[in-house]
C-alpha cells in the first residue's frame, strides 16, 4: 500500500484559492476603473440595455453637432439680414430727405450713398459659412449674387442694369419726349391726344378725362389706341373752368394734369389763357398748355416711373402675357374693355365667339368652369365680364400687380413668369380675347426693350441671352426655407435655407440699385422734378407694405427653426441623463460593494492559506 503526496496544484483547495485570487483581481480592477468588467462578457445580463443606450447617446451627440452647425449658419444669416435692415434704413432716410442738390454727375448725396450701399448689400448677400453661401438656396457652393459692378455696368458680352434702364427710359419717353403720346389739332377749335400704339407697354396711358369747360365737348378716353379729344366748339370757357386728365404710368402709379382757363395776365402756372377776341386762339392756348403739361409729366414723373419699372424688369422674376382681342359683336367692332362680356349674352358688348356653359379655362393647374348662372368658387357665369375673369386669374396666380384691360389689350401679370400656363376647352373664345395660341405663357425675365431704336419699340422681350443675371444661386420652385434642411432629432427636421431673390431682399436690392444708378443732367429744367419723383417712389419701395414679405419675416422663420432646435436640445439633454443612468447602472461597480466583497474575499483567502499551511506541514507520522 502506497500513500500519494498532497498535490496542491490539482487539489480542490488549490482551485479554490486560485478562484479567490481571480475574484480579487477582478474586484481590484472594478475598484480602480469603476466598471464591472473590461469586456462585454463580464458585464452581465443588463449589458444589452447599456449597448442600446450608448447607441442613442451617439445619435444625440450627432444631433448636437448638427444643431451647433445649423445655429452657426442661422446666426450668420440673421447678422446678414440685420445688416440689410440697416442698409435699407440708411437709404430710405436719404431718399426721404428734401435735399436735391445735384453734383456734376447728376446725382444727389443720397444717391451716391445708395450706390455705395448697393455694393455693401451685394457683399452681405454673398456671406459664407465655411464653404456654404447662405443666400444661394440649394446651390450653396455658388456665389449668391453677381459682382456689384457687373450688375450695374454689365460685362463685355452682357448688358447691366444701367443699359436696361436707359433703354426703358428711351422707350417710355418716345421720339417726341411726350411719353409716347401724339397730340394734334384736328380742327381749329379742338385738341386730340392719343397713345401711339395699342397694347404697347411703354409710355403714359390715358386713364380718365373730366372737364368743366363751358360749351366744350369731351370725347373719350376710348378707341384703340386710346385717345381723347376736347372741342371748344368755337366758344370760350369761363374763367376758372378746368380740364383734368389722369394718366397711368409704367410702374402702375397715376398722375393727373389739371389745366384751368384763365383771364389773368400773365397766365398762371397750370392754366391756359382765354382769348376774348378769338376763341380759336383759346383752343391754341389750350393745345400749348396741354403739350407743356404732358411734356413736363413725361420728363419728370414718367422718367422716375420708368426707372422703377426698369428695375422691376431687370431684377424681378415677374412678367406678363399680353393679348389684343381680335373681334367682338359690336358693329362696327370696338375695343374690348373690362366690362365686355365673355359670351353672347350682351350682343352689343361681348366677345365673339364667346364662352358657353361647360367651357373651362385652366390657370396654373386650377380649372375655372363656366356655368349659366349662380357661379361660386372656381366658376364663372357665361355673362360675366372680362374684368371678372382677370380677377379670378389674379387670385390663382397671386400676382402683386393686378392684370389690366386697356385700349383693347389684356395684360395678364404674374410674379412668376415661369409658372404661368393658361389653357382652355374653347380656343376660339380665348382667341377672341387676343390670345391666339395655347398654352398662354408669359415673356421670361429679365425683360429688355424689344427693338431698336428704343424710342419707337412696342414690345418687351426676354433678355437673358445678353443681360447680366444678377442672382446666381438656386432659382427652383418651392420655399426658399426648404433649400436647406437638417434632422435635429429622430423625428424632427428644421428648414433654414434662404435665397437672395426672395421678394423682401430683391425689392430692396432693386430699389437701391435704381436710386444709386439713376442720374440726370444737372442743367436740365426737369432735373429736380425727376429726382423728387424718383425719391418718393424709392422711399415708398423701401417702406413695409401690408401683404408683402419683409426681411423680418425671414428672420422670424429662422428664429422658429432655432426654437425648434432649442426644444429638441432640451429633450435630448434630459434623455442623455436618463440614458447615462441606465448605462451606469448596467456597467458601473459600486465602490462600497466592491470594497465589502474584497474584504470578504481577503478573509476567505487568509483562511484558505492557513488551511493550506497546516496541510503542508502534515506528515505520515503526524497523520498516524
Amino acid at each position: 500500500m502506497s500513500i500519494s503526496s498532497i498535490n496542491y496544484a490539482s487539489s480542490v483547495l488549490g482551485a479554490q484559492i486560485r478562484n479567490i485570487n481571480q475574484q480579487l483581481t477582478d474586484l481590484s480592477t472594478q475598484l480602480a476603473t469603476g466598471k464591472l468588467s473590461q469586456n462585454y462578457s463580464g458585464m452581465g445580463t443588463n449589458e444589452g440595455f447599456a449597448i442600446a443606450g450608448r447607441s442613442q447617446l451617439s445619435n444625440i451627440a450627432a444631433y448636437t453637432d448638427t444643431i451647433t452647425n445649423v445655429n452657426v449658419n442661422i446666426n450668420l444669416a440673421n447678422t446678414a439680414l440685420q445688416s440689410l435692415t440697416t442698409i435699407r434704413n440708411t437709404v430710405q432716410t436719404g431718399s426721404a430727405s428734401t435735399a436735391q442738390d445735384l453734383n456734376v454727375n447728376g446725382q444727389t448725396v443720397a444717391q451716391n450713398t445708395a450706390a455705395s450701399q448697393f455694393g455693401s448689400m451685394v457683399g452681405v448677400l454673398n456671406t459664407q459659412s465655411g464653404n456654404r453661401y447662405l443666400f444661394s438656396g440649394t446651390a450653396f457652393n455658388t456665389q449668391s449674387v453677381a459682382n456689384a459692378a457687373d450688375i450695374i455696368n454689365g460685362t463685355t458680352t452682357q448688358a447691366g442694369f444701367k443699359t436696361v434702364m436707359a433703354e426703358r427710359q428711351a422707350a417710355d419717353l418716345g421720339t417726341n419726349g411726350m411719353g409716347r403720346l401724339v397730340q394734334t389739332q384736328p380742327t381749329p377749335s379742338s385738341v386730340k391726344v392719343s397713345e401711339d400704339v395699342a397694347g404697347s407697354p411703354f409710355g403714359l396711358k390715358i386713364k380718365a378725362v373730366s372737364s368743366t369747360l363751358t360749351g366744350a365737348t369731351v370725347t373719350g378716353p376710348s378707341g384703340s389706341p386710346v385717345s381723347f379729344s376736347v372741342d371748344l366748339n368755337g366758344v370760350n370757357p369761363n374763367n376758372g373752368d378746368k380740364l383734368s386728365v389722369q394718366f397711368t404710368l409704367p410702374d402702375g402709379s397715376t398722375e393727373q394734369i389739371a389745366l384751368t382757363a384763365s383771364t389773368a395776365t400773365p397766365t398762371p402756372l397750370g392754366s391756359f389763357a382765354i382769348d376774348a377776341t378769338t376763341p380759336a386762339n383759346t383752343s391754341a392756348n389750350l393745345n400749348t398748355a396741354l403739350n407743356t403739361a404732358i411734356t413736363k409729366l413725361a420728363n419728370t414723373s414718367l422718367v422716375a416711373a420708368s426707372a422703377i419699372t426698369a428695375g422691376y424688369n431687370f431684377f424681378n422674376t415677374a412678367s406678363s402675357a399680353i393679348g389684343t382681342p381680335v373681334n367682338n359683336q359690336a358693329a362696327p367692332p370696338a375695343p374690348v374693355s373690362g366690362a365686355t362680356a365673355l359670351s353672347g349674352a350682351s350682343p352689343s358688348n361681348s366677345i365673339s365667339p364667346g364662352f358657353v356653359a361647360g367651357d373651362t379655362i385652366t390657370v396654373n393647374g386650377t380649372t375655372l368652369t363656366f356655368v349659366n348662372s349662380g357661379a361660386t368658387g372656381n366658376q364663372l357665369n357665361v355673362g360675366d365680364s372680362i374684368q371678372t375673369l382677370m380677377s379670378k386669374i389674379d387670385q390663382i396666380t397671386g400676382t402683386s400687380k393686378p392684370s389690366t384691360v386697356h385700349g383693347g389689350s389684356i395684360t395678364i401679370n404674374t410674379d412668376d413668369a415661369a409658372s404661368l400656363n393658361i389653357t382652355t376647352s374653347n380656343a376660339g373664345a380665348l382667341g377672341a380675347l387676343g390670345f391666339g395660341s395655347t398654352p398662354v405663357t408669359a415673356t421670361q425675365p429679365p425683360l429688355r426693350v424689344g427693338s431698336s431704336p428704343a424710342s419707337s419699340a412696342t414690345t418687351l422681350v426676354n433678355g437673358s441671352a445678353n443681360t447680366v443675371k444678377w442672382y446666381t444661386g438656386n432659382d427652383g420652385p418651392g420655399s426658399p426655407r426648404s433649400t436647406a434642411m437638417a434632422r435635429v432629432d429622430d423625428s424632427v427636421t428644421v428648414q433654414y435655407g434662404a435665397q437672395a431673390n426672395e421678394d423682401a431682399i430683391r425689392q430692396q436690392l432693386q430699389a437701391i440699385a435704381v436710386f444709386g444708378t439713376f442720374s440726370t443732367s444737372p442743367t436740365s429744367q426737369y432735373a429736380g422734378g425727376q429726382v423728387t419723383a424718383l425719391s418718393l417712389r424709392v422711399t415708398q419701395s423701401l417702406t413695409k407694405q401690408p401683404g408683402q414679405q419683409h426681411l423680418e419675416d425671414i428672420q422670424t422663420d429662422l428664429a422658429m427653426a432655432q426654437n425648434t432646435m432649442k426644444d429638441a436640445g432640451t429633450r435630448q439633454t434630459q434623455a442623455k441623463a436618463q440614458l447615462q443612468s441606465i448605462i451606469d447602472q448596467a456597467e458601473s461597480a459600486s465602490p462600497d460593494q466592491v470594497a465589502s466583497e474584497l474584504l470578504s474575499l481577503q478573509n476567505a483567502l487568509q483562511a484558505s492559506y492557513q488551511v493550506t499551511s497546516k496541510l503542508a506541514q502534515l506528515s505520515l507520522v503526524k497523520f498516524l
